[in-house]
């Protein structure tokens, strides 16, 4: 199969519309109704926050695996290509989602320019500088997601070593198609229009409970200082930061978990999700099957690099929102880690730790 440059395989943009519709919605719907269910102390208006963006990733990742299951099948091209430029975040983890402009040159097709970000570690990143001829592979109907092979097999390793490759115009870098941005607006839309379909539902409420003034934190204990709004029932505690403030900021989460838990007066903790403002804690009780864990034992520190990883190295083109959610069912904690787009969702995993155990990136 040939490839022909500058032009990468359209989807079905019916179908793509509409999951990015839907994605909008769930998105916009669940975090209204958290923030109206946190106002109004409504904790079904609150499960149901929690609960449909849960479901629906657990739906689309199953609807997903028929597709996956027949990409999964088609066997991947092996090609050479030359480093044209690389850029390499600064950060403090080992691995870095380094960004690179390739020129790919195909044994059976035109050579073509690419871009892909792939982590590497720091110690590796002199073998990937400018000009260095690497080893590739790709699916041959999806060339944008081409990987990096690291370890390639000794044959592709003697091929690298004695190439040399010559730079493919800029006429012939793949692009996402025109059809991307009318996908990212229609999300958008759906998330706008699902927001305000929930506030306009609740709007008597709302008004009614609207105060005169904002509160002060020694009139209403339950806002701080920096406007934080906090609500706490018999089963789930919820923290919702105000303006220019977010759960990644230096010690955000950690102090916001401790107050909504007052240190395990309210029971043990058995699911816990974030958001870039809004934090949701689930407390044990009768009947539930999922166990407990301690939130003192996460590794808040490194939830700004795992969504860092989950927004840029996924496949998720232009990431709209992201969310954390921590829970144990039979073995041990799961960080779960979603980012949603104009191209889908992806989904990054971690242990107890923040070590990545898997990706699931979008397409």
């Amino acid at each position: 199969m040939t490839i022909t440059p500058g032009v990468p395989p359209r989807r079905n943009l019916p179908i793509a519309l509409a999951r990015s519709f839907l994605t909008g919605g769930v998105i916009g719907g669940s975090l209204a109704g958290l923030v109206v269910g946190v106002v109004l102390e409504n904790v079904p208006l609150l499960v149901g926050g929690l609960g449909v963006p849960i479901g629906y990733g657990l739906l689309y990742l199953l609807a997903g695996w028929p597709r996956r299951a027949r990409e999964a099948a088609v066997v991947p091209r092996t090609a050479l290509a030359v480093v044209e430029s690389r850029t390499v975040p600064e950060g403090q983890v080992t691995d870095r989602a380094v960004r690179f402009d390739l020129t790919v040159v195909p044994d059976d097709g035109p050579a073509f320019r690419v871009e892909l970000t792939q982590d590497i570690n720091v110690a590796d990143l002199p073998d990937y500088v400018p000009r260095t001829v690497l080893v590739v592979r790709y699916p041959p109907d999806r060339p944008t997601d081409m990987r990096i092979v690291k370890r390639p097999t000794p044959e592709w390793e003697e091929r690298a070593a004695g190439a040399r490759l010559d730079s493919a115009p800029e006429a012939t870098r793949l692009s996402e198609p025109p059809e991307s941005r009318a996908v990212g607006f229609v999300g958008l839309l759906g998330l706008l229009l699902a927001a305000t379909a929930v506030v306009f539902l609740f709007r008597a409420d709302l008004f009614e409970q609207q105060p005169a003034e904002p509160p002060s934190s020694s009139a209403d204990p339950s806002v701080s200082s920096s406007w934080s709004a906090e609500v706490v029932t018999g089963g789930s505690g919820t923290v919702v930061l105000g303006a220019g403030q977010s759960f990644l900021d230096d010690g955000a989460l950690g102090r916001s978990i401790d107050s909504v838990t007052r240190n395990g007066e309210y029971g043990p903790v058995t699911t816990l999700q974030v958001t870039d403002n809004l934090l949701a804690v689930t407390f044990s009780s009768a009947g539930t099957k999922a166990r407990e864990f301690d939130p003192k034992s996460l590794p808040y520190e490194r939830f700004p690099a795992l969504v860092e990883e989950a927004r840029t190295t996924l496949g998720v083109h232009a990431p709209q929102a992201w969310s954390i959610t921590v829970l144990r069912t039979d073995g041990p904690v799961t960080i779960t880690v979603s980012v949603t787009g104009p191209g889908g969702a992806a989904v990054l995993e971690a242990d107890g730790q923040g070590r990545v155990l898997r990706r699931t990136s979008a397409h």
